[in-house]
């Protein structure tokens, strides 16, 4: 029960029986099966406590699901993506085009290159 031998347990039974004396004997042995009882109702409660906050969260979480391709063909059906936005009704050019730069910077620019001689 607690990890002791035969004769540990006799050794233990003469030292009760000498300090307490054989008519209150019983009486401590009842208080201590008692005291082990209610230890081991409390032990069991305790933990049952512990796991139960665990088991709701467990079942109240949903299944994943591996997203197979004909789930994502039907949510293509269901909900068709659009094709063109405000945004780009609004653009007429070539998506490839660079802005033009500004000729007053390129003039501006040119007149103080290092290489014109400013004469």
């Amino acid at each position: 029960m607690f990890g002791i031998g035969a004769g540990e347990f006799i050794v233990i039974l003469i030292v009760g029986l000498i300090v307490f004396g054989p008519s209150k004997l019983p009486e401590v042995g009842r208080a201590i099966g008692k005291g082990l009882r209610e230890f081991r109702k409390a032990q069991a409660a305790l933990s049952q406590t512990l796991n139960e906050p665990l088991e709701p969260e467990k079942k109240s979480e949903p299944e994943k699901k591996a997203v197979t391709a004909d789930d994502v063909i039907n949510m293509a059906k269901e909900k068709p993506i659009v094709k063109e936005s405000s945004n780009e009704k609004s653009f007429n050019g070539n998506p490839n085009d660079v802005p033009a730069v500004d000729a007053r910077a390129s003039v501006a620019s040119a007149g103080s290159s290092p290489n014109s001689t400013g004469k």
